[in-house]
C-alpha cells in the first residue's frame, strides 16, 4: 500500500526542496520495513513524496485525484503557512469522496495552532518523524479506533533519525541541482517572532558521521548549492571549524550558504568561511537595542562592528536580514536600520515584514504589545502603536527598492562610494528610486544586465541633477565593470564593455573615492572582455 506525503512548494528549486517531507517518507520506510517479510499485503506500506510546486498552478481537485489514485489507506500533508488554506481545501474535498482514508498534517502551521485544523483527521505537532509511523500502525495494521486526533511529537534523538539523501528519498537533481542540509535542530534563543521561541531551547546535532556522508552524497551528485539548515551554525566554535575544514578538503566546488549569529565570529571562523565557496546570513533585525529588547534578542552595536568587520577583513560574502513593523520600531528606525545595514558593506540584505505567527511568544503578546495583523497566513503585521500601516506600506516600497537596487544588483563593491557625491543617505536614496517609474516595472527576479540598466539610468540622472556630470563617466565605469565582473562569477558570463577608464584604476582601492578618482586618474578609452577564470572573474584588453 502506498501513503503518499504531500507537500506544495512555492517554486521548484534548492530553497524550496522538501526537506521535512521527506524526512517523514525515510522515517515511515524504516519504520514499516521491519514488516516486509509478511505475507499480509496489507503489512506491505510504502511511503512517497507527492510535491507540488505553485509555480504549476494545481488545483486542489487535481491534487486530491492524484493523490487518491492509488486508493492509499491515509495520506499525510506537510504543512506551511504558505499550503494551509490550499491543503485545507484538499482535505475538505478527500473526505468527500473518500472518508475512508486517514487524513494526517503535520509540520509548522500544524504545530503553531494545532486545536483550530479541524480539516484534518490527525494532526501531528513538533517533529514527526516518531509519531507519524506509529500512527500509521495503529491506524492500518492494528486498526485500533479512540485514538487521541492531536499527537504531539518529541524531540528526535538526532542518531535515529534517517537521512532523506543517503535513503534514496531526495535527489538533488530534481531540484536544480541544489540542496537542503539539516545539520542541527533546536535553538538555544528565544527571538519572540519565531516558532521556535517556545520550542526546546537545546540544539541537538546531526552526527558528523552522516554529515559528512551527505557531502560525499552531494559531491556525487553534482550538487551546486547546498543551503545549510541551522540557525546557529557558528554557536559551536570547534564543531563549525572541523567541517569548514571537511568542505574545503572534500568539496571546494560547492557553494554554501550559512546562518549565523554576528557575536559568535572570529578571526578564526571568519577565514575558514573566506576559504570555502560560501555566503553568511546573518540576523541583525534591527540597529535598536530597545526595539530588538521587546522580541527578546541582545544587541551590542560596537561588538556588532567590531565581529562584521573580520569578515570584511577576511574577504567573506556575507548578508544581513532586516525585519520591519517590529513592535517599538518607527519608519525612520527602519531606516535608520537600513542605513547602519548598508554602512558594513553586507553583499546583500533580505528584507521582510514581520508576520505574528502563531505558535510564537510575539503572538500571545500581540494585544499587549497593541499589534494588528493578519489572522490568516502570512499573518503580517497592519499596524503597531508606533507603526501605522501606511508608514508600513512606505517601508515595503523602501525595501523593495533597495532589493532591487542593491541586492538583485548587486552593487556592494560600488554603492557607498557612488552614494557619496551625492550627500545623501542609502534610505533617502532608495526611497527616491522607489517613486521612480523604474521601480513601478515588474522588477522581481528580472535578469542582472537589466537591473544594472536601471541602475545606470538611474545614477546618470541623479548626477546630472546634482551638477556631477564631471565625475559621471567614472561613476559608469564602475558600475559597469563590476556588474560584469560579477556575471562571470556567478554565472559564468563574459561581457564586453567600452570603458573611458583602465580596469585596473577602476578596480584599484582608489576608485572607493569617486570624485578623487575622477580628478586624479588617467582617462584610458578601452575595450574591455570580462570573462569566467580558473581562479575568479579575469579581464583583457
Amino acid at each position: 500500500m502506498i501513503i503518499p506525503v504531500c507537500t506544495l512548494l512555492t517554486e521548484t528549486s534548492p530553497q524550496a526542496l522538501p526537506l521535512g517531507a521527506a524526512c517523514i517518507v525515510a522515517a515511515i520506510n524504516a519504520h514499516f520495513a521491519k514488516f516486509a517479510n509478511s505475507n499480509s499485503e496489507e503489512q506491505k506500506i510504502q511511503a512517497k513524496l507527492a510535491v507540488f510546486s505553485a509555480e504549476d498552478n494545481p488545483t486542489p481537485d487535481f491534487v486530491a485525484k492524484e493523490l487518491l489514485a492509488q486508493n492509499p489507506p491515509a495520506i499525510c500533508f506537510s504543512v506551511y503557512v504558505w499550503n494551509y488554506k490550499f491543503f485545507s481545501d484538499v482535505a475538505n474535498i478527500i473526505r468527500k469522496v473518500a472518508n475512508n482514508v486517514f487524513i494526517i498534517a503535520g509540520g509548522p502551521e500544524i504545530t503553531a495552532h494545532p486545536a483550530s485544523c479541524t480539516e484534518f483527521d490527525y494532526v501531528v505537532s513538533g517533529e514527526g518523524e516518531e509519531q507519524v509511523p506509529l500512527l500509521l500502525e495503529k491506524l492500518i495494521l492494528q486498526k485500533q479506533a479512540n485514538i487521541s486526533r492531536h499527537i504531539h511529537g518529541s524531540r528526535v534523538a538526532p542518531e535515529k533519525l534517517i537521512s532523506p539523501y543517503l535513503s534514496g528519498t531526495l535527489n538533488p537533481k530534481d531540484y536544480s541541482g541544489g540542496a537542503l542540509w539539516e545539520l542541527a535542530r533546536g535553538c538555544p534563543f528565544k527571538c519572540a517572532y519565531c516558532y521556535e521561541s517556545k520550542g526546546e531551547k537545546t540544539v541537538s546535532h546531526i552526527p558528523m558521521n552522516r554529515i559528512k556522508a551527505e557531502l560525499d552524497f552531494f559531491k556525487q551528485k553534482g550538487v551546486s548549492q547546498v543551503f545549510v539548515l541551522d540557525p546557529t551554525y557558528n554557536a559551536n566554535k570547534q564543531k563549525a571549524l572541523e567541517l569548514l575544514r571537511y568542505i574545503k578538503k572534500v568539496a571546494p566546488e560547492i557553494f554554501f550558504h550559512f546562518e549565523c549569529r554576528a557575536e559568535f565570529l572570529d578571526k578564526e571562523l571568519a577565514k575558514a568561511f573566506a576559504n570555502i565557496s560560501c555566503s553568511l546570513q546573518i540576523g541583525l533585525q534591527s540597529s535598536h537595542k530597545h526595539v530588538l529588547n521587546l522580541v527578546n534578542r541582545n544587541f551590542d552595536k560596537q561588538n556588532f562592528v567590531r565581529k562584521i568587520n573580520l569578515l570584511n577583513a577576511s574577504g567573506a560574502i556575507f548578508g544581513f536580514d532586516l525585519i520591519y513593523g517590529l513592535p517599538g520600531d518607527t519608519l525612520n528606525g527602519f531606516k535608520e536600520s537600513l542605513d547602519f545595514a548598508i554602512s558594513l558593506y553586507p553583499n546583500n540584505l533580505e528584507i521582510f515584514r514581520l508576520s505574528v505567527l502563531p505558535g510564537t511568544t510575539l503572538y500571545d503578546d500581540g494585544e499587549k504589545l497593541q499589534l494588528i495583523a493578519q489572522n490568516a497566513p502570512p499573518y503580517h503585521i497592519q499596524s503597531t502603536s508606533t507603526f501605522t500601516q501606511r508608514d508600513l506600506t512606505k517601508a515595503e516600497k523602501l525595501a523593495q527598492a533597495a532589493s532591487i537596487f542593491y541586492s538583485q544588483g548587486r552593487a556592494v563593491s560600488w554603492f557607498i562610494s557612488l552614494l557619496k557625491p551625492l550627500k545623501q543617505k542609502p534610505s533617502s536614496f532608495f526611497e527616491e528610486f522607489s517613486t521612480s517609474n523604474a521601480v513601478s516595472q515588474n522588477c522581481v527576479c528580472i535578469k542582472h544586465q537589466e537591473i544594472e540598466k536601471l541602475q545606470i539610468d538611474y545614477i546618470k540622472k541623479r548626477y546630472l541633477q546634482s551638477n556631477l556630470k564631471q565625475i559621471l563617466p567614472a561613476a559608469l565605469d564602475l558600475i559597469r565593470i563590476n556588474g560584469a565582473m560579477s556575471r562571470a562569477y556567478a554565472e559564468n558570463l563574459s561581457t564586453e564593455l567600452h570603458l573611458s577608464y583602465h580596469p585596473e584604476d577602476l578596480l584599484s582601492p582608489y576608485a572607493q573615492d569617486i570624485i578623487f578618482f575622477a580628478k586624479n586618474a588617467k582617462k584610458f578609452s578601452c575595450n574591455v572582455k570580462i570573462f569566467p577564470g580558473k581562479h575568479g572573474p579575469q579581464w583583457q584588453l
